[in-house]
């Protein structure tokens, strides 16, 4: 595994135990799982590319666009599903056919650390409730 993924991971890690907090994205204090990439990205990648208007824990499922996978396509480096690496975000559709609404980072090929409602940031199995649902994956920029 490369330094990057590993700083990555390393930095993923550093938020366990971190709460759900929706919208907020600050180690220690609150994060949700969108919060939680934003946080690594900052640490590892640097300033965030945008700035994200404010979201309800609905927001996929109310304007059925796919936000989340739109903002990965404009800022990540996007993969085939199944050549997922530890360090990679995975995103996920919760319902078929649904927008992708929730996401995480790959720490080992069978673990993903994420941040889920009512939830603190946790390392988990990526079973197959999961595996059922990625729509995508991604790797995060090398810093300029």
């Amino acid at each position: 595994m490369s330094a990057r993924r590993a700083a990555i991971i390393a930095e993923a890690r550093g938020w366990i135990g971190t709460p759900y907090r929706h919208q907020a994205s600050c180690k220690g204090a609150g994060t949700d799982c969108l919060g939680l990439v934003r946080g690594v990205w900052r640490a590892c990648v640097g300033p965030e590319p945008e700035t994200l208007p404010a979201y309800s824990p609905d927001w996929a499922e109310r304007s059925g666009d796919d936000t989340l996978l739109a903002a990965l396509n404009r800022h990540f480096d996007l993969r085939h599903t199944d050549v997922r690496q530890p360090g990679d975000v995975l995103l996920f559709r919760i319902r078929s056919g649904g927008p992708s609404r929730h996401c995480a980072i790959l720490s080992t090929p069978e673990t993903i650390i994420h941040a889920w409602q009512g939830r603190a940031v946790a390392e988990t199995p990526l079973d197959g409730f999961w595996m059922r649902r990625i729509s995508a994956v991604a790797a995060f920029p090398m810093p300029d």
